[in-house]
Order: C-alpha cells, then sequence, then structure tokens
C-alpha cells in the first residue's frame, strides 16, 4: 500500500500530538513518582519526629513523676525531723514521756557524742548522714516493755532511730513490800540519725 505525501501530512499532526501526549503523560508519571517518593519521606521523617517527641514527653513525665516522689519523701523525712540539725533536748522530752505514759520502772541513757556516717555528693550540694549513738539501759516487767519503748522512740519523729542491738537480762532481785521490781534489764544500743542537706544551710 502506497502512502502519499498528502497523507503523511495529515497524519502528522495526530502523530505529533500522540507523541506529545505520551510525553507529558510520562513526564506526569515521573512527577507523580517523584512527589509520592517526597511525600513518603516527609511522612517517614514527621513520625520520627513524632515518636522522638513521644519519647521526649515521656522522659518529662518520669522524670516529674520521680522528682514529686522524692520531694514527698523530703517533705516527709523534715516533718519527722530527720532532716536538720540533731533535736538533743527533744530526744530528752521524748525519753522523758516513754517513761512517764508507759510506766517504766526504770529508764536511764546517754547520747554519744555525733559523727559522720558518709557524705553523699549531690547537685547543687551533698548530703551528709550523722549519727549519735544512745545507750539506753530499761528496767522492764516483761519483754512488751521493751518493744513499747522502741515503738514510742521511733513514732516521736526526732530522729531516724536504727536498733544496732538490744539485750535483755533476767534479774534476780526480790520484790519489796508494796512495790513492783523489775524481772528483766535491757540494754541497747540505738543510732540517732539525722540528714544535714547542706543546699538547704547555705
Amino acid at each position: 500500500m502506497n502512502v502519499t505525501a498528502a497523507e503523511i501530512r495529515k497524519l502528522l499532526l495526530p502523530v505529533l500530538a500522540l507523541a506529545a501526549m505520551l510525553g507529558a503523560g510520562a513526564a506526569l508519571v515521573w512527577y507523580t513518582e517523584g512527589t509520592l517518593q517526597r511525600a513518603g519521606q516527609e511522612l517517614a521523617a514527621a513520625r520520627a519526629e513524632h515518636n522522638r517527641a513521644s519519647e521526649r514527653l515521656s522522659r518529662i513525665a518520669e522524670e516529674e513523676r520521680e522528682v514529686t516522689e522524692k520531694l514527698a519523701v523530703y517533705q516527709r523525712l523534715k516533718q519527722l525531723h530527720i532532716i536538720g540539725d540533731e533535736r538533743r533536748l527533744a530526744w530528752a522530752d521524748t525519753m522523758a514521756h516513754i517513761k512517764t505514759s508507759r510506766d517504766l520502772l526504770d529508764l536511764r541513757y546517754r547520747v554519744d557524742r555525733q559523727r559522720l556516717l558518709v557524705s553523699v555528693p549531690g547537685k547543687p550540694a551533698g548530703v551528709d548522714f550523722y549519727s549519735s549513738t544512745m545507750k539506753a539501759q530499761i528496767a522492764l516487767l516483761d519483754e512488751d516493755d521493751l518493744l513499747n519503748f522502741l515503738h514510742d522512740l521511733r513514732d516521736s519523729g526526732n530522729a531516724y532511730y536504727s536498733v544496732r542491738s538490744c539485750s535483755i537480762t533476767r534479774v534476780n532481785q526480790a520484790p519489796t513490800a508494796g512495790a513492783m521490781a523489775p524481772r528483766l534489764q535491757a540494754e541497747c544500743d540505738i543510732d540517732l540519725i539525722t540528714i544535714l542537706d547542706r543546699a538547704a544551710k547555705s
């Protein structure tokens, strides 16, 4: 079949139009793929940033919770007078009160000089733990007198009381007429621990 020049001229425009449309379609596909790729990258970056922000928020929330808990402990220690200087007058009042309220037959004690247990570095300043050892001698009717004494001592809240040792011996003492005689004698070494916050002192 022979194609004339006139027919070729008639077909030239549609062929050019088809070629142009194919080129435009290819360019559109290429542009769309590039746009989708960039959008995917931006979405991935946004998700990564969102994850990082969520992790930061989680860390901040956890740190805030820890600070709140530590602040509550600090305030409780302060209320119990464990943080701050020794309260020797309060200790003496406590011992007298326990002796009277528990009807102890005899209660004698002495408190050794304060000594530094440990210094813990911190910010803005460190914390020092001090201890004064109380040596107590208590005349007992029974073991409950000692347990009640230690319970009242801890509840007084003038230091942190750590019982290092307690020994009980039987007393061979004949009761006098009209008076109760102790049957047991307790000797205890009790550490009275206080905490000095140097940042609070400055």
